[in-house]
């Protein structure tokens, strides 16, 4: 794999509970969204996202997780980012950024798409597309919360690995 792509290859190493999970290998997207890519490989460089639960997993829709609090009402003490929308369609497996009402208002929270999700095109930002292991995320227990959330183990960027 070529350096560009090492290290613009994100890894989660999901834990899914029973037993269940694994790597989901994912293809940043710093083409689309430049300083949201940033920001995600800023919080995983600094272990962010490890340990942190997907609090809000849909079935048929997506998996949204990112938040140190595991409510969905947090984030990193980072400013929150200016969207970076683009023509890129809210399809299965891509990753978008969560925010509140306002769209400059992601910071930490992110959700991988279950299936199409057209009606979120040109609101979120997408910062990405998984590549591989898209059924650890399929796998992941479903609820707004779920019972015994799925987590992230380890975030790490390919290149760092």
């Amino acid at each position: 794999m070529a350096d560009a792509d090492t290290n613009n290859t994100l890894v989660l190493n999901l834990d899914a509970g029973e037993g269940k999970g694994g790597d989901v290998t994912i293809k940043l997207r710093p083409d689309l969204a430049p300083r949201h890519v940033a920001r995600i490989k800023e919080l995983v460089s600094e272990g962010f996202y490890d340990g942190v639960i997907f609090h809000r997993v849909i079935p048929g829709f997506m998996a949204q997780g990112g938040d140190p609090n595991g409510t969905g009402m947090g984030g990193s003490k980072k400013p929150n980012l200016a969207a970076e929308f683009s023509k890129e369609p809210h399809v299965r497996g891509v990753c978008s950024m969560a925010r509140a009402q306002n769209p400059d208002s992601a910071n930490s929270q992110f959700f991988i798409c279950f299936d199409d999700a057209r009606f979120l095109d040109n609101q979120y930002t997408v910062w990405g597309e998984v590549i591989e292991g898209m059924e650890h995320v399929d796998a992941l227990p479903k609820g707004e919360p779920p019972r015994s959330p799925g987590k992230i183990k380890t975030a790490t960027l390919k290149a760092d690995a």
